[in-house]
């Protein structure tokens, strides 16, 4: 019989790294994961900002950073500037302010198509784990080590994980582009 519990997992993986990417577009209110990625130089090493502040949204359109260290304010800044955020953030020598504003129409669609774009990737990185499953149960077969029934059974179950995980992709695809065009 063909395991497909490690073939499970690595479309598992897939659809977890989308939801991670996913995390980083905002959808006009304040949301710390569209820091998550954002890095600074600490002491010559890159490091996360949230790893080194406190992150708080205190209201729909406001996240306030807040370093542990008040020396890293201005380094934690010009990453925010330099980062793909597109919100210039607002220093008062204590906290950084990242204000988000209202999306446009233009940018809204903007978000849906990237949204789309990392969904179509998750969708590749799973459809890549299913070629691989049946590449290895052909293996198996030609080894003798599979019988032509259970090749075949072992096939449409990898089909059928297949299909699951795509239908995932589909709906955290429907979920964030509803949530982008929400006004």
């Amino acid at each position: 019989m063909f395991d497909t519990s490690a073939y499970e997992k690595k479309m598992k993986n897939s659809v977890d790294v989308f939801e991670d990417a996913l995390s980083s577009i905002r959808a006009s209110q304040a949301n710390a994961g569209v820091i998550a990625r954002v890095n600074f130089e600490y002491y010559g090493t890159p490091t996360r900002i949230v790893d080194m502040a406190s992150v708080t949204v205190t209201d729909a359109r406001t996240l306030v950073i807040s370093p542990y260290d008040k020396t890293t304010l201005k380094a934690m800044e010009k990453a925010l500037l330099a980062s793909d955020v597109g919100i210039t953030p607002n220093n008062d020598g204590s906290v950084i302010r990242l204000s988000f504003p209202q999306l446009t129409e233009e940018r809204r669609h903007e978000l849906s198509k990237k949204v789309a774009k990392f969904g179509e990737e998750a969708k590749v990185s799973v459809r890549n784990v299913r070629r691989d499953a049946n590449e290895d149960i052909k293996k198996q077969k030609k080894d003798s080590v599979l019988t032509e029934d259970d090749a075949k059974d072992a096939e449409k179950k990898v089909q059928e994980l297949t299909d699951r995980y795509i239908k995932n992709v589909d709906a955290v695809i429907e979920k964030k582009t509803k949530e982008i065009m929400a006004i």
